[in-house]
């Protein structure tokens, strides 16, 4: 199968009653954040069937697709890449050399490709699988040899969140769900900081987000000592999110802060 051919079929499922729920979902009119983008009116799941039949597609197939006008070949192309770098980053292959280069690879790809994923939901379902597996493996990105480079990836995610694109900042805190999930907060609490003051509603629900998560899956107290910082600084939209997994009577308080 070919770039040409995932997009011919996905072409032809084209649903214009969809496509106008989509567009209007992701806000793509003037002024909104998605203004301009175009759907063909597909539902998730036929997205995801489309990337499994094209599951070997080759790389610069997948590039093809990454920057196509159709919001949902984009995506096609940005779930490919998430079962390219899952499939090299079993426990088994992290130290194994072939494997690192397939996932620094992949993270290349996506990288040099990322403003293309223009939109909330594109960001949301790559960049945790992507960027965010791959701040806990070793990567010969940043250097010569097998090893962590710890720095370098800083350097990355630093480079997303302080460019000038509401989406790429999204990628540096939105990828720090996987961290969490393994347990390590830093990255979080990082990104989190970095954030804390950013104009847009979608950056502090995701800012909130993040900091619910880190509380839920590895301490609630680390997430208070957080608040304690911040609270009193936080968009009310970040802290709501923040807190919501806590009592009503310590919501209460946290919001009584503002």
């Amino acid at each position: 199968m070919t770039a040409s051919e995932v997009i011919a079929v996905m072409e032809q499922q084209r649903d214009e009653e969809q496509r106008q729920v989509l567009m209007r979902f992701f806000k793509t009119g003037p002024g909104q954040y998605g203004e301009g983008d175009e759907f063909l009116g597909l539902k998730v799941p036929q997205t995801r069937h489309m990337a499994r039949l094209a599951s070997d597609l080759p790389c610069d197939e997948i590039t093809s697709l990454l920057t196509n006008r159709w919001h949902e070949v984009r995506l096609c192309g940005l779930l490919l890449l998430v079962d390219r770098f899952e499939r090299s980053a079993k426990p088994q292959l992290a130290d194994d050399t072939e494997a690192t280069s397939r996932r620094d690879l992949v993270v290349q790809t996506y990288l040099d490709h990322a403003r293309w994923a223009n939109n909330w939901d594109l960001v949301d379902l790559s960049a945790p699988k992507i960027l965010g597996h791959w701040l806990l493996l070793p990567t010969a990105m940043g250097g010569t040899g097998l090893s962590m480079h710890h720095d370098y990836k800083l350097q990355v995610l630093d480079s997303l969140a302080d460019s000038d694109n509401l989406w790429l900042q999204r990628m540096s805190i939105v990828c720090t769900w996987k961290t969490t999930q393994q347990g390590e907060p830093s990255y979080c609490l990082r990104y989190a900081e970095r954030h804390l003051h950013h104009p847009h509603d979608l950056m502090h629900k995701a800012v909130g987000w993040m900091l619910r998560e880190m509380g839920k899956r590895i301490s609630m107290d680390l997430l208070r000592q957080f608040l304690e910082r911040h609270a009193h600084e936080m968009p009310r939209t970040a802290l709501r999110y923040a807190i919501e997994r806590m009592s009503v009577d310590e919501r209460q308080y946290w919001m009584g802060i503002k």
